[in-house]
């Protein structure tokens, strides 16, 4: 119910601009065109040090400035109209990623029940959805496939380095039971709003593939500049 109030409120309340404050504007112009980073396409990203099963990853914006700022309203404020512009810009990360044949398969990367009931929703699930109403606008084939679990808790990953997040989510993900069947015959990607180590993403590929799904990739909407392969990732 509390994302259905925030939505409401949004509505009918005076907003200002995510990215940069700009009154009366959820999103102002040119806030939208810095998450396109002035239409150059996502890039492929790569953390360092690489976790050991990690896929091949594509971000769709640096991690920075009014993408940071849009990013957090969305995730922690609950402004859930930016899910559009957001999803807009997960689609380009999967498209760089590519399919492979056949139906793709959109594998969001889970919150914490605890995270999305304090929040009144899932944002990477949200996203996840806006970006396949892009995605067929275009002509795709795709699903959202909410199909990873939490087996168990973890600690917020703000503050630990590289190895301890491996050694925090190691394991943590599951798809239960005969769940495990949607992945077959299809190419997944999967999905999140942010990577930085790599350590989730690549827990979650382990997961989908003890399922029996074909992991082809993972799309984020941003990564830290220093993560991106080629300069037209890096947004100039």
């Amino acid at each position: 119910m509390r994302g259905v109030w925030r939505e409401l409120a949004s509505l009918v309340l005076p907003v200002d601009c995510a990215g940069c404050g700009q009154p009366r504007t959820e999103l102002c112009a040119a806030c939208h065109r810095a998450l396109w980073r002035g239409g150059r396409g996502a890039g492929q990203v790569r953390p360092r040090p690489v976790p050991a099963g990690l896929p091949r990853v594509w971000a769709g914006a640096p991690y920075a400035d009014e993408v940071r700022a849009v990013l957090l309203a969305h995730k922690e404020r609950g402004a859930l109209r930016l899910a559009a512009p957001l999803g807009a810009v997960l689609a380009g990360a999967v498209r760089g990623v590519g399919g492979g044949g056949g139906p793709l398969l959109l594998v969001p990367v889970p919150s914490a029940r605890k995270a999305v009931a304090g929040r009144g929703h899932d944002p990477v699930r949200r996203i996840a959805l806006a970006a396949s109403v892009e995605l067929r606008r275009a002509g795709v084939a795709v699903r959202v496939l909410a199909v990873l679990r939490q087996r168990r808790a973890v600690v917020d990953q703000a503050g630990l380095d590289a190895r301890q997040r491996l050694a925090n989510v190691a394991g943590a993900l599951e798809v239960p039971g005969a769940v495990g069947r949607l992945l077959t015959g299809a190419p997944v990607v999967l999905v999140d709003d942010l990577v930085t180590t790599g350590a989730t993403l690549a827990e979650a590929a382990r997961a989908v593939r003890a399922a029996g799904g074909r992991v082809t990739g993972a799309a984020v909407v941003a990564a830290s500049r220093s993560s991106f392969l080629f300069n037209r990732g890096c947004g100039g």
